[in-house]
């Protein structure tokens, strides 16, 4: 019983550490927010893999926000996004 509560009280807390943390993916600039660059990332692999790798990089670089602004490749993707705080 002991270790069920242990493992559900662990999980719930790298839950939230977890979504503190991450970067949203943003369609438009968010008002009040500044810019802090620009990063840039590249897989084989799909779209969402690309994405994956930009909200690392963006976490990363400790943004709140992302926005991506370009993503293109056929067999390898590349895609580049704005970071905001």
């Amino acid at each position: 019983m002991k270790t069920i509560t242990m493992t559900i009280a662990a999980l719930t807390l790298a839950t939230a550490s977890f979504t503190t943390l991450a970067a949203t993916e943003v369609q438009s600039a968010p008002a009040g927010q500044q810019t802090l660059g620009v990063v840039s990332a590249s897989t084989y692999g799909s779209l969402p893999s690309l994405q994956s790798q930009l909200n690392a990089k963006a976490e990363q670089a400790g943004a709140s926000s992302y926005r991506i602004i370009g993503a293109s490749g056929n067999n390898q993707m590349y895609g580049t996004a704005e970071l905001y705080k």
